[in-house]
């Protein structure tokens, strides 16, 4: 039973590291890579109950090693995924995160990037932004007391900072255009930040907006929440 513990402790994780690969090399498709991780789950917790089998029942005979390898691989292959579960089902199933729910910042020069994509570029509207509103309340319009130039600057720094694939700066337009990708599933989200002057203060709002998926797990909020702490900083 040691060996069959093993097998699916290490299974199990296997399952979990590769589906992310396998779905960015178009391997598998994006339901069957969720399919991956949900079976990872399942054989890890079977490794598990085999594992506790062997501890209650079977000592004279455990391997500690192998058994405490089964236990590792099969642990992570059940946190993962469940701590993804319980993001996801703590924040509103959007994906499309604004800090102007009113007059959204459009698209420019990344619209032809996103030709293909499952989700439209175009804002969803009231839908959405009732969602957001609940969920991510600290997200609004960013004033500053310098000059629209050193807002913009503090921007670019920022996304750069962030490692965010630059598309697009027009000072002159107050525009700035760039995408991220995610590291495990190679998600693609897109990035446009606006800023403009309004008498002696100057505006700042910023989308992101994932190209595929229903929910984005929290992550479009968490970009644009580092995005305007970064430029805070650059400012500072």
């Amino acid at each position: 039973m040691k060996i069959l513990t093993l097998i699916a402790g290490v299974l199990a994780l296997l399952l979990l590291l590769l589906s992310g690969p396998l779905y960015q090399a178009e391997i598998l498709g994006l339901m069957n890579a969720f399919l991956a991780m949900r079976i990872a789950l399942i054989v890890g917790a079977v490794a598990i109950v085999l594992a506790l089998i062997q501890v209650i029942f079977m000592r004279k005979t455990l391997s500690w090693s192998a058994t405490g390898v089964a236990v590792i691989c099969a642990a992570v292959a059940i946190v993962i995924p469940l701590s993804m579960m319980n993001k996801a089902k703590s924040v509103p199933p959007i994906h499309d995160i604004s800090t102007d729910l009113v007059n959204p910042p459009k698209f420019v020069a990344i619209l032809p990037l996103r030709a293909d994509a499952p989700n439209p570029a175009e804002y969803q509207g009231e839908e959405i932004a009732k969602q957001q509103r609940a969920a991510y309340p600290e997200l609004q319009t960013q004033k500053y007391q310098q000059t629209r130039d050193q807002v913009f600057d503090a921007a670019l720094v920022a996304v750069n900072t962030m490692g965010l694939e630059l598309v697009n700066s027009d000072k002159s337009s107050g525009l700035i255009e760039a995408f991220d990708t995610t590291t495990f599933f190679g998600f693609v989200d897109d990035v446009v930040i606006r800023i403009q002057s309004d008498g002696q203060m100057t505006l700042l709002d910023a989308r992101s907006k994932s190209r595929i998926g229903k929910s984005d797990i929290g992550k479009n909020a968490e970009r644009l929440n580092g995005l305007i702490a970064g430029i805070n900083t650059h400012l500072n």
